[in-house]
């Protein structure tokens, strides 16, 4: 659980120490994603008795199964703002953002306000 804890820890710090930087967190990610597919593709190199159109199935339904088919390929940000009919991320001005920012502090807030109302309500009835 340590261990878990402690590379739980470093990779939040090293995403937001790269986050700063876009351009070079891009090349790492870029470079450790083709080298992680190239080390899949030569696994199933390994195994060449086995016809493509079963890897085909097998990933397509492990994919569905763990739901990872439809986030990948079209992104649950894609499908959020399409139900929504909202601007794509990469559509979307400063001023968008900072006004979505500026509601989801607005909504924090309220949040942190009801919280408060009912713990003092529960504080009366329990007098």
């Amino acid at each position: 659980m340590k261990l878990f804890s402690f590379f739980d820890r470093l990779e939040d710090k090293t995403r937001h120490a790269l986050s700063r930087h876009p351009v070079p967190y891009a090349l790492i990610g870029g470079v450790s994603i083709v080298l992680f597919w190239r080390a899949v593709w030569e696994l199933a190199d390994l195994a060449p008795h086995i016809h493509p159109g079963w890897w085909l199935v097998g990933s397509v339904i492990i994919m569905l199964l763990t739901g990872t088919f439809v986030s990948f390929f079209i992104g649950e940000n894609i499908i959020i703002s399409g139900l929504k009919a909202d601007k794509r991320i990469d559509e979307k001005t400063e001023i968008d953002l900072r006004e979505e920012d500026e509601y989801i502090k607005h909504l924090y807030d309220l949040v942190h306000e009801v919280r408060n109302d009912i713990k003092e309500i529960k504080s009366k009835l329990n007098q």
